[in-house]
């Protein structure tokens, strides 16, 4: 698929995007002011919702989940899902998070899910995320560039070209200024940009991320590089298929999680309740009974979409002999026998036929036995609802890096693919 104007949209887009989502908390108040501007409503789960057709969403702290529900809905009206997650690897602001060391101010961070640890170094980061004030009003907040992790010269280290190992306490503390921990508050300079006092903050979910900005590159400028692609692009490319979705036999709906790099566990990752509570009220809305809802989702099916790997030319022995997936070749079908994702046969089938319908390629992906995949919200989901599941992302280089890279081909055909999906192959 060459690269064509839409393409250069999309990407152009895209970067918006990522620039306007900084953490999972950015992440879905973009989505949010993205679907308002296209019509949808936001419900608040503490009120009763409207029981007709249509366009809504839900926010719960860093998550989203958006619908769109046709006239003709009924009790057994199934669902088409896309889920994706919104929170990506970096670190997090600590307690007590102003340090003076040696005469530098420096940041208490800890590590947030698996981050490539040496690609945070000698950048200009931010940090961004919410504040929650004594009454419990939420203020979302970002520095822009402001603190570094500096890397040790190679003066004063010169085996570090032959094995960089960074201790995640004492190496991870970026600098933002000099002097004491006296000298300056960082939760009282949040508190500023946000409009609030300091000592009228009683928490906070604060948390990095690279400010360079996206860019296109390479010979025929089809590389791409960007942070927070693990897994911005699966939201993004679920949110434009969303509001291009036409009405249909079913319940189109785009469920961004938070916390899919922690494992999920909480009350709005995938492995929480928000989904089924979700699809819950839209069937009892629709006047559904426990078998009817089941009915449902008998016949519903969730793309689980999360970024995967590109075979890496460097270090090709790390993949399949005989799956080895090229960027710039199609979005991932991926697949794991011990269900790490939750695509079989059937699965497979859907997404052929999606991707055939909207005329853009796919591969396979499949790991080196002896390098064992991750997982993603498919498995989670599968188990939670029971209803059908495929697994599929973008291919990447360098994931889990503060800056990480794709081929704009890709990244738009996981949107045409997922269009296709919402208009019902």
């Amino acid at each position: 698929m060459d690269a064509t104007p839409d393409t250069s949209a999309y990407i152009a887009d895209f970067s918006r995007f990522l620039e306007a989502s900084p953490s999972s908390y950015h992440a879905a108040a973009e989505v949010a002011r993205r679907l308002d501007a296209a019509g949808f409503t936001a419900l608040a789960e503490s009120q009763a919702w409207p029981t007709g057709s249509g366009k809504h969403y839900v926010i719960r702290d860093g998550a989203i989940v958006a619908w769109s529900q046709p006239a003709a809905s009924g009790p057994t009206t199934p669902f088409r899902i896309l889920g994706a997650h919104t929170d990506s690897p970096g670190f997090k602001l600590k307690p007590k998070p102003t340090i003076g060391l040696h005469g530098w101010l420096q940041a208490g961070v800890e590590v947030y899910g698996g981050p490539l640890l040496n690609s945070w170094l000698d950048r200009e980061l931010e940090l961004a995320g919410r504040l929650v004030t004594r009454d419990g009003r939420e203020y979302l907040v970002r520095t822009g560039p402001f603190m570094r992790i500096p890397q040790l010269a190679i003066h004063l280290d010169r085996e570090q070209n032959n094995g960089l190992t960074l201790d995640k306490q004492r190496h991870t503390k970026p600098v933002f200024g000099v002097g004491d921990a006296s000298s300056a508050d960082l939760v009282d300079h949040l508190a500023s940009l946000a409009g609030i006092d300091g000592w009228d903050v009683a928490g906070y979910d604060i948390l990095t991320a690279d400010t360079q900005s996206p860019a296109r590159f390479g010979i025929d400028n089809d590389l791409f590089a960007a942070g927070r692609m693990d897994n911005l692009s699966s939201v993004y490319a679920g949110l434009t298929a969303l509001l291009d979705a036409p009405d249909a036999r079913h319940i189109s709906v785009l469920a961004a999680f938070d916390h899919e790099e922690l494992g999920s566990e909480s009350r709005s990752g995938a492995s929480g309740p928000m989904l089924d509570d979700i699809l819950t009220r839209i069937g009892a809305g629709l006047g559904a009974s426990a078998s009817e809802k089941l009915q449902a989702y008998a016949e519903s099916w969730c793309v689980s979409a999360d970024a995967g790997h590109s075979v890496h030319p460097n270090y090709s022995e790390k993949h399949d002999g005989a799956n080895q997936p090229v960027m710039g070749s199609g979005a991932l079908l991926k697949i794991n026998a011990n269900q790490r994702y939750a695509t079989d046969a059937v699965g497979a089938a859907l997404w052929e036929r999606a991707c055939a319908s909207a005329d853009v390629p796919y591969q396979e992906f499949v790991s080196n036995n002896t390098v064992p995949c991750g997982s993603t919200i498919g498995p989670l989901t599968a188990t939670r609802l029971g209803i059908r599941v495929v697994d599929v992302g973008v291919p990447l280089l360098s994931m889990h890096s503060a800056r990480e890279l794709a081929h704009v081909d890709d990244l738009v055909g996981l949107s045409r693919a997922v269009g296709a999906f919402f208009a019902g192959v």
